[in-house]
Order: structure tokens, then sequence, then C-alpha cells
């Protein structure tokens, strides 16, 4: 079983080490949460009106899936780092069936075409986005046993790569080329953050990319993905439609905006107004500093999240740092990836902005993926505690003699 901890406070725990959740972390946490219940609510408001659903019921099942992930956040914090470790290839065995099991008749659902769903009865689920957290906790668990094979031997960092891929080639088979392409990013990630060569990783890479470039050619939609991005203004009613009229709520928002609720984009122009282009309504409605508010947390989160691993590194703690890298990885591309469609700087990926963007399956899972972030923090800030502790003892001996 897991081992539940409550952390005791400080009044009651007069001697041995004390750790603590980032406060930096919560910051951004809270922050991006609560910018995204709001945005969430003016995006969607005309849209579930218009389908006759009530103009607030997408804004009450996003904060239905807020509470279920914050519920479970919060169990995450208190699960020893130990445990998931212990537990990482059971984990990557878990997400593996998951996205085999998309393809079992009447469990896997096909939407839009593409096969990324399991029917749970009440609600769907899509298996990706538990199998990112799982990819990054096996991955901290790998590195950590064969650290010195990962630092000093090219078979030492090929091996998890080759775990990222198979995770990959499922993901494609369903289709899911975006997630597969952040799944191998955050494997190559977490391998060179270990301390790999950079040799190794270049060596590995270079039959990848134009593996992969093939790949992202070999579909007729892709390529008229890539097409419609280049120049999206040739076709604006048809393939260049979404990134046309994400470019002209961006174009509208200058710098502070419309105003909170007064976008005229999100009013059925503006397609997944309240999933994958919300950074649009959100440039609209608030302008540039609307949007330098959302890096500004993003950054905030992502580079708190670094600090720490380094931290854990310094500290000895390695599976809570690679821990840290890892999320740090997942949250930052995904929102690099999302801000970049949304700009027009990227093609189109179905990508959602983490904690911001409506989506059952990926507010619960970064939820959980954070709630084990601060835990980390916990781990590193207690291990700190306890060096000081460890430095001040002989101090103290000395003084009573």
């Amino acid at each position: 079983m897991f081992d539940f901890v409550s952390p005791r406070p400080q009044a009651q725990r007069r001697s041995g080490p004390r750790g603590h959740y980032d406060r930096w972390l919560l910051l951004a946490i809270v922050g991006l949460a609560a910018f995204g219940i709001v945005m969430v609510a003016s995006a969607s408001i005309a849209i579930a009106d218009g389908s006759h659903l009530g103009p607030f019921f997408y804004l009450k099942r996003h904060l239905m899936f807020i509470m279920l992930g914050s519920g479970a956040a919060f169990v995450a914090t208190r699960v020893e780092l130990r445990e998931l470790e212990s537990r990482g290839f059971l984990l990557m065995a878990l997400a593996i069936i998951s996205l085999l099991l998309v393809f079992v008749p009447h469990i896997g659902v096909r939407v839009n075409g593409a096969r990324r769903w399991l029917d749970l009865g009440i609600t769907g689920f899509q298996p990706v986005e538990a199998v990112k957290l799982a990819v990054i906790l096996y991955m901290a668990s790998y590195l950590v046993r064969h650290r010195s094979a990962v630092e000093t031997k090219f078979s030492g960092a090929i091996k998890p790569i080759g775990v990222g891929l198979l995770i990959a080639v499922l993901l494609l088979a369903q289709p899911d080329f975006g997630s597969a392409l952040l799944i191998m990013a955050i494997t190559v990630g977490m391998i060179w953050l270990a301390g790999a060569r950079m040799r190794y990783l270049v060596l590995m890479s270079t039959p990848l990319i134009p593996l992969f470039s093939w790949i992202a050619v070999s579909r007729s939609y892709r390529v008229e993905r890539l097409t419609s991005f280049l120049n999206p203004w040739k076709d604006p009613f048809s393939d260049g439609f979404q990134l046309t009229q994400a470019l002209i709520a961006v174009g509208r928002g200058h710098w502070f905006g419309v105003g909170l609720g007064d976008s005229i984009q999100k009013l059925f122009y503006l397609p997944e107004a309240y999933t994958d282009f919300i950074l649009s309504v959100i440039a609209e409605e608030l302008g540039f500093v609307g949007i330098a508010l959302v890096l500004g947390l993003f950054a905030l989160l992502v580079g708190r999240a670094l600090t720490l691993g380094l931290r854990g590194v310094e500290l000895g703690q390695r599976y809570a740092a690679y821990v840290c890298f890892g999320v740090a990885l997942s949250i930052g591309i995904q929102a690099a990836v999302s801000v970049g469609v949304n700009l027009g700087v990227l093609p189109t990926k179905g990508l959602t902005l983490p904690l911001v963007s409506s989506g059952g399956s990926s507010v619960i899972m970064t939820l959980v993926m954070l709630g084990v972030l601060l835990r980390a923090s916990y781990e590193i800030t207690r291990a700190e505690d306890a060096r000081r502790l460890g430095a001040a003892a002989p101090q103290f001996a000395e003084a009573m003699t």
C-alpha cells in the first residue's frame, strides 16, 4: 500500500527535519487554475447557451473536473516518492495497457476519426494524459537506478529512448502525432538533464528526425495542416479557418484587449474557443497584458520546478529531482506548443493549455502531476532541513563542551 504522510505542524515537530510545499509553485498553480476558470466561463457561455445546454454548462463541468483533480492532487502530495519509485515499472505497464485498450471494441471510443478515449461508463477518459505522468515516474526511476550507465554509456541512454518510442508508436496508431512528439521530448529532455552526454543524444536523435518528418507528411490531413499553417490566408474558409480566426482574435486584442467577456471571435467564429484556442480569447479580451500574465505564471511554474530539481540533485534526492525535471518539461513544452499554435507559430496539434483550457482528462491529470511535483518539493526541502540540522549538530556539541 502507499505510505500516506501527513506532515505535522511545526509546533509539534521540535526535533528532526521538516519540509514544506513550495509557496511559489502553489502561487503559480492556483493563479493558472483561477485564470482558467474565469476564461473558460467567458469563452464558453455563448457556445453553451447557443447549444441550449444552459449558459454555465461548460463552466460547471470545468469546475467539477477542477475539484476532482484537486482532491486527487491532495492525495498525491501525501504519498512518499519512494512508493512511486518502487512502482515505476508497474505504472509504465499500466500506461501501455491503457493505450492498447483504446483499440478494443466497446471500450475504446472513436472521436473525429481517432481512437484516443476510453469509455468509463459515466464519462470518457483520454489515457495519454495519465501516460505522461507514468512516463515521468518511470524515467525518473530508471535514471536513478542506472545513473552511471546513463552518464557514461551509449546503451544506458538509448534504453529509455526505446521505451519512449514504444509509447510514441502506440500514440501514432491512434493517431495522436502531437502527444507522441511530446512524450519523446520529455524522454530525451529528462535523459539530458540527468547527465547523458550530448553526443549520445545527437546520435540517437539523428535517425528519429527523418522518421518523424516522414510520419508528419505520410497522412494527407497532416500535410494540409502544415500547408495551411504556412499560409492560412490562402484558404481562410476551409483548411486555414481555425488559424485565421485565432489570428484575428489576437490582432483585435492590442495591448489591453477589448474587455473581459467582449470577445467577438468566440461567438461561433473561433472553433474550440474554450479548449485548444482559449489563448486566442485571452489575447482578444485581455490583450498583450493578459498573454504576458499567463506566460509569466507558466514561467514561474516551470522555472521553479527546474530550480527545485537542481537543488534535489545537489542534495542527493535524485528521484525527486528527476520528477521535477519531468513535470517541468511536460508542462513547459505543452504550454509552449499551445501558445505557438494560437499565435500561428506552430501547426495545429490539438494540445490544450495546461490548467487553463477546459478538458476533463487533461485538467485532472495535470493537477495530479502537479500534486506529485509539490510532494517532490516537500521532500527536497526536508532534505535541506536535514542537512542544516546535521551541520548544526557538531557546533552544538562543541558549544556544550
